[in-house]
């Protein structure tokens, strides 16, 4: 009785070993090659449950990635077109299309299918950058080369049953010689176009400050041309109607003439005129036709001057020099 339990049982685990060795389950990040007595027998993509045969040597699963994968490529030196070299860092994204393929090419080891994936990046990035100038990795370009170095690549790496998805360069630096001489250059250039910016600038206001003194003179000299011609048109009314007033009362005239003459003379009461008391210019004083005039004897002439000395008669344009001291 005891041997027939003991049966039953090892019965039921090698039943229970078989189920379980024979059920793999593939994930939505996964596929499976199922191969037989070492050849593929089958390729699962879909995910779910699937049976196989329970022993490994009839049957086995390798199970490969199904989802987007990354290989990076760090500091690589590479050369440009005018034989400079940069340091570039890069990465390829690829996903393993056809997984008969990879697992006939690289025994679906991951690490060996890497290994040619490196190689083959960056002999395309050196091809790229070696058929143009530095800038281009820095101008609008950049896009350009990233898809030829992904179709550079693309039929190699689809040999091994990948599909390239995209190449994408993450910096291209200068190394530390040619960023010093890069650095330089640009200096230079900037100081140069410092230098231009500066004298055109110069130029510009030498430029400016000549018109600006060209229209200053001609402004002066337009206002002194229509001062000139205010000044004459006001001095021929001013005649004319000097001339009219004379001509209308002489003697009125003379005696308007002769007062303001006295005004600007007499006005300053520091100066000191010393005249001749029979002066032309005291005849309106001397006159018998005005009441309470005064006359030459009311003028008080100092003793230390000769009376007899005579000043000329003022006019309207005479002017009276302040005694000595003043």
């Amino acid at each position: 009785m005891m041997s027939r339990v003991l049966i039953v049982v090892v019965v039921l685990i090698l039943a229970s070993y078989a189920v379980l060795s024979s059920l793999f389950v593939v994930n939505e990040r996964q596929q499976a090659v199922v191969t037989r007595f070492g050849e593929i027998a089958r390729v699962e993509q879909e995910p779910g449950l699937y049976w196989k045969v329970p022993t490994d040597f009839v049957e086995s699963v390798q199970i490969i990635e199904d989802r987007i994968l990354r290989y990076d490529l760090e500091d690589i030196t590479v050369q440009v077109a005018d034989g400079k070299f940069y340091v570039v860092d890069a990465f390829l994204a690829y996903k393993i299309s056809d997984p008969r393929l990879f697992r006939e090419q690289v025994q679906a080891d991951l690490a060996r299918a890497e290994d040619r994936i490196g190689t083959r990046l960056n002999s395309a990035l050196r091809q790229v950058y070696g058929q143009r100038e530095f800038n281009a990795a820095l101008s609008e370009q950049r896009g350009e080369m990233m898809r030829e170095a992904a179709e550079l690549i693309r039929p190699d790496i689809n040999d091994l049953g990948i599909d390239v998805v995209d190449v994408r360069v993450q910096r291209t630096d200068l190394t530390q010689e040619v960023s010093q001489q890069t650095f330089d250059r640009m200096t230079a250039e900037r100081l140069a176009e410092a230098a231009r910016l500066r004298a055109r600038g110069q130029e510009q206001a030498q430029t400016i400050r000549a018109q600006a003194d060209r229209q200053v003179v001609e402004i002066l000299a337009s206002a002194n041309r229509d001062g000139q011609i205010l000044r004459g048109e006001g001095d021929a009314t001013r005649n004319a109607i000097f001339a009219e007033a004379y001509g209308q009362d002489r003697e009125f005239f003379a005696f308007y003439r002769s007062m303001q003459s006295y005004t600007r003379a007499l006005q300053d009461s520091n100066t000191s005129l010393v005249l001749s008391p029979d002066s032309e210019f005291f005849q309106y004083f001397q006159s018998d036709n005005l009441t309470g005039a005064l006359t030459p004897d009311a003028i008080e002439v100092p003793e230390a001057v000769d009376p007899a000395v005579t000043v000329p008669a003022l006019t309207n344009d005479a002017e009276v020099a302040p005694e000595a001291g003043q």
